[in-house]
């Protein structure tokens, strides 16, 4: 790539995304916006009247949806792609080996400047545009049944629900960024205008909301005991009632925590 801005095109039917996404953007300096589409048949006239060097492109849009973007370009310039989707995983493993990238909603800032970092290194490599014409050539080959398929999984209200928790968690632990495996949380405790993240044996400090960060979190795996703890279910070996009507849990490393009466309704989990 050479030191021009890297020219950019969002697509997204959702304006407040679309807003969100932008404004993102505009913190990256070498980021150029040169068109917003709110819709794949605006997007697909776009890419082909500007040939960006970049597409953050949103999956689930009515009429022509991200998939039917990328097919429509067939036989013209395509750009990199980095595809947005409000769910964790793709209906098929193809489209995470074939696209340059994804991003989740809401978007993190430390997923999209890892989403930027990818495609600068991509664009100063020739495999580049052969990786994104076999991801044409992916969604071309697709039979109606499939991609019918796809849209029925991804339409799916219980899978949507699995798939919009993310396996991992990343955040920013001082300088350093951090990303945690779901399952190697152990417990979330708050600690005034902080939360502190327990995992093997070590405790991460991030600055962070109790209900923001219970959001990012699988309710069937995470569950609130306390006004001010979060409790990874897998991990609860022994539940021991108080006589005040609390109980005490007792992780499989011995911590002990406290579910306060107000979320008892919550005991069922461990029983």
């Amino acid at each position: 790539m050479n030191n021009d801005k890297m020219k950019v095109i969002l697509v997204d039917d959702e304006p407040l995304a679309l807003r969100g996404l932008k404004l993102r953007l505009e913190e990256f300096p070498e980021v150029e916006i040169i068109a917003e589409c709110a819709n794949g048949r605006e997007a697909v006239k776009a890419i082909k009247a500007h040939t960006p060097d970049l597409v953050f492109l949103d999956i689930q849009m009515p009429g022509l949806d991200g998939f039917g973007v990328v097919r429509a370009l067939i036989g013209a310039p395509a750009p990199l792609f980095v595809f947005v989707t409000a769910y964790d995983k793709f209906a098929i493993d193809a489209f995470e080996a074939n696209a340059l990238d994804y991003i989740v909603k809401p978007v993190d800032e430390e997923r999209l400047k890892d989403a930027l970092h990818r495609a600068r290194e991509a664009m100063k490599s020739a495999a580049a545009v052969s990786r994104e014409s076999q991801l044409v050539e992916l969604l071309a080959s697709l039979s109606e049944d499939e991609r019918d398929r796809i849209k029925e999984l991804i339409n799916d209200p219980a899978w949507t629900e699995k798939q919009r928790f993310s396996e991992r968690l990343s955040f920013k632990d001082g300088s350093k960024v951090v990303v945690l495996g779901a399952d190697e949380i152990e417990w979330i405790d708050a600690a005034g205008d902080y939360m502190c993240i327990h995992a093997g044996g070590k405790t991460h400090i991030i600055r962070e909301t109790m209900k923001a960060l219970q959001q990012r979190l699988d309710p069937s795996r995470f569950q609130r005991v306390h006004r001010s703890a979060i409790v990874n279910v897998g991990r609860v070996k022994e539940l021991h009632p108080h006589s005040n009507g609390e109980y005490f849990l007792i992780l499989d490393n011995g911590q002990e925590l406290k579910l306060s009466r107000s979320y008892k309704e919550v005991v069922a989990r461990f029983i």
